[in-house]
């Protein structure tokens, strides 16, 4: 016969997880001798191994007493479908594994695999990682509010970057993000900036979430909200009379 610490040391377990099993109805729980001490049969700690072995397999509790009286046939069965559900958990977790390694480069949670190759070329060019982040939300922002513009856009911007004097441009603002707003440089690169909008036919004009985008770039740099300023200007005093946009 065995105490309940002897029980619980042969089985590898704690008297507390002995004292839990009798309380939720695995294993049966002995009358106290004269002594005022339970003493358990050498079967206890055969079940006890077994619920052991069962509990430490990720066999839920509530399965493991039904698990127990089982004939072969019916615990076999049960056996493959715990083992499914398991499977199950593992694909689980191992995909919030992918995710969570992801989070390093957020964006790759909430935007196409065609926009994080945009996001990662131009890392590659050398552009800023805050400029990189400024043009993520800018995806974030055009996938929830305009998103079939999306494959496009994707477009533009790759053609873009085989540009040699776009890259060039889209670099030197990049670059002036810390300049002083009264940078003799601003006024060369805005006056490029400008024969690039005309170039390519651009008025100024931007859709709503680009808006918020240019409020972020404003408060990221006074060289930039300084360079959309005048950017901005020029395109209204080009705009034909009358006209709104």
């Amino acid at each position: 016969m065995l105490t309940i610490s002897r029980l619980a040391a042969t089985a590898g377990v704690t008297v507390r997880t002995v004292r839990h099993y009798h309380h939720v109805g695995l294993l049966p729980e002995p009358e106290r001798d004269a002594s005022g001490y339970r003493r358990y049969p050498a079967q206890a700690a055969v079940d006890l191994i077994r619920i052991r072995t069962l509990a430490d397999a990720g066999v839920p509790l509530a399965r493991i007493d039904a698990l127990l009286r089982a004939q072969p046939t019916e615990f076999a069965a049960a056996v493959t479908d715990i083992d499914a559900a398991l499977q199950r958990k593992i694909d689980q977790l191992t995909e919030n594994r992918r995710r969570i390694a992801e989070l390093a480069s957020g964006e790759r949670l909430v935007l196409p695999p065609e926009v994080v190759a945009v996001l990662d070329r131009m890392r590659g060019l050398g552009v800023s990682e805050r400029r990189v982040r400024l043009e993520r939300d800018a995806w974030i922002l055009m996938q929830a509010l305009d998103p079939q513009i999306v494959p496009q856009r994707i477009r533009d911007k790759n053609a873009g970057f085989d540009d040699p004097e776009t890259t060039r441009l889209y670099l030197a603002c990049d670059q002036a993000v810390d300049w002083d707003p009264d940078d003799p440089r601003l006024a060369r690169l805005i006056d490029d900036l400008d024969a690039w909008e005309i170039e390519h036919e651009r008025d100024g004009s931007r859709p709503g979430y680009m808006k918020l985008v240019s409020a972020q770039i404003s408060d990221a740099s006074p060289a930039w909200q300084r360079i959309m300023e005048a950017l901005a200007h020029r395109a209204e005093r080009r705009r034909p009379a009358g006209r709104t946009d």
